[in-house]
């Protein structure tokens, strides 16, 4: 079938049937910048492949359901064939609860664990955080895998979630993530992927609001390797009042044929007066060869707000910074990693949980061996 192209991100397409979405042809919005030749698979009828090994930290949180549990599909339908294949294909789907008014102090980690082999597997998880609860939920995906993924998160009134999805595959797996987030009055969400491994990944992200005082902070880090494609897309839907978003995203790049796809979306409703919203996404290109594409876009459709703005800058390596770092007898090889280090940091210190900090900057400190080695 042929879909035609929407003027507002308000009149897209959301739907759990796989045939309301056509095969992709490269040329949508939505599917430009993706390598469509490395996840043609993906666009198949359904997705048989068998699961990933999937454990759980805290198993009394955890539920195995069928994909027809009453719980699935109420928060928001998928927006892409990929999505709607996750949905249809999934025979079982995990149900993890955070019970409400409780504060866990430890974070629950799903682990996803990839064993290899042929074929698009297809998984759909919902993490539900009940009214006035507060948790961290870490999803770390290892491993090969040719996976596709449905995460539904649900923030309840007055719940606080941090939820984090690390993708630490290895370097053949191919990984779509749909997340669909619905944020509940003074509800609060902070969302961070952090996208390390694999031959292609592509983490889609929507979030909407179910009442006032909302409030979102969508954070991403990728580092991009020769020959790999990372793609972080992203919608805050403002549809409701008085709420508050705040995007910031940044990615190093480097090796031949390295590629990174930001698209940050924010759509302000008509009746979403008060919104405050800011996106920002930053890219620093280490070696010749690398691409970031970057794409922020701002549909504003009432005048009634507290403000709304958008950054995006993609740069070089300073060799300004690093001979003054130099001048001041500083070796090289110290220099570069204090340099991408410091472009990290501030993003660093936002993610608030140690655990991932800590991966976060073990794996920089690992590239940026490689950038050392490219550089020679």
């Amino acid at each position: 079938m042929n879909i035609q192209p929407v003027a507002s991100r308000a009149e897209r397409l959301l739907s759990f049937n796989l045939a309301d979405f056509a095969v992709p042809q490269g040329t949508e919005e939505e599917w430009r910048f993706t390598p469509l030749e490395r996840m043609e698979d993906f666009f198949d009828e359904e997705a048989g492949a068998e699961l990933p090994a999937i454990t759980v930290s805290d198993a009394s949180l955890v539920e195995k359901v069928t994909r027809d549990d009453a719980r699935l599909g109420q928060l928001m339908a998928p927006e892409d064939r990929v999505a709607a294949l996750a949905w249809n294909s999934a025979k079982e789907a995990y149900v993890l609860t955070l019970p409400k008014e409780t504060k866990l102090d430890s974070e629950v980690v799903v682990t996803v664990n990839g064993a290899g082999g042929d074929g698009v597997a297809a998984v759909q998880l919902l993490v539900d955080a009940q009214p006035f609860s507060e948790a961290t939920v870490v999803i770390n995906h290892v491993g090969s895998a040719r996976l596709a993924e449905g995460i539904e998160i649900n923030v309840g009134s007055g719940a606080h979630l941090t939820f984090v999805t690390i993708q630490d595959w290895d370097d053949d797996a191919v990984h779509t993530s749909s997340n669909r987030a619905h944020v509940a009055r003074d509800g609060n969400l902070k969302h961070i992927v952090v996208s390390l491994g694999g031959d292609l990944v592509r983490t889609t992200t929507s979030v909407d609001f179910g009442g006032e005082n909302g409030n979102v902070n969508l954070l991403g880090a990728y580092f991009v390797d020769e020959g790999q494609h990372i793609e972080n897309r992203l919608l805050v839907d403002h549809n409701q009042a008085n709420c508050v978003s705040n995007v910031t995203y940044k990615g190093a790049l480097q090796g031949e044929e390295a590629h990174s796809v930001w698209i940050g979306d924010v759509l302000i409703q008509p009746n979403a007066e008060g919104t405050d919203t800011y996106e920002l996404n930053r890219n620093l290109i280490l070696t010749e060869g690398a691409r970031a594409d970057s794409v922020p876009n701002l549909e504003i459709e009432t005048g009634e707000i507290e403000g709304a703005g958008h950054a995006s800058a993609t740069g070089r390596f300073d060799d300004e910074q690093l001979f003054y770092l130099r001048s001041r007898g500083i070796p090289e090889d110290q220099a570069r990693r204090l340099v991408v280090r410091g472009f990290f940091a501030e993003l660093i210190n936002q993610i608030g949980v140690e655990s991932v900090q800590a991966k976060l900057m073990e794996s920089i400190e690992k590239e940026l061996d490689i950038t050392l080695e490219l550089s020679e």
